[in-house]
């Protein structure tokens, strides 16, 4: 089994990441952490720095539990949820996990959702945590 896990580091991606360990002990799957970089290459160097350092914090937190995993800092340009549904189709996950941040309507209308395109799109179940 594999958990694709949309990480950002924020406080509900790291909650996202604690139930996807969780669901990963139980089911003996291998968990994928991902983060996405929109932009592409251009992404100025102070914010890809940041998102490694996120995602070395994120990976203190799985080693700690002898699961087996891999991190992803994607960088192909493309809006965080599209980035998330093309890896999870490339890489037969098989349940996403995904903190949801509240937004007002209109928040929601004028920058899209995240989560709502991942439910709406990806390729398998689809838990979101807030």
């Amino acid at each position: 089994m594999n958990i694709l896990v949309g990480y950002d580091g924020s406080k509900v991606a790291n909650d996202a990441l604690e139930l996807a360990i969780q669901q990963a002990k139980a089911f003996d799957a291998k968990v994928h952490i991902v983060t996405s970089m929109k932009g592409g290459p251009e992404v100025p160097r102070e914010d890809f720095e940041r998102a490694e350092e996120e995602l070395k914090y994120a990976k203190s937190i799985i080693n700690k539990e002898s699961i087996p995993y891999e991190s992803h800092l994607s960088i192909r340009g493309l809006e965080a949820g599209e980035d998330l549904v093309q890896y999870a189709e490339e890489n037969q996950i098989d349940q996403i996990f995904l903190g949801v941040r509240r937004r007002s309507k209109v928040g929601k209308f004028v920058f899209g959702s995240t989560a709502q395109y991942v439910i709406l799109e990806a390729p398998c179940p689809v838990l979101s945590v807030k």
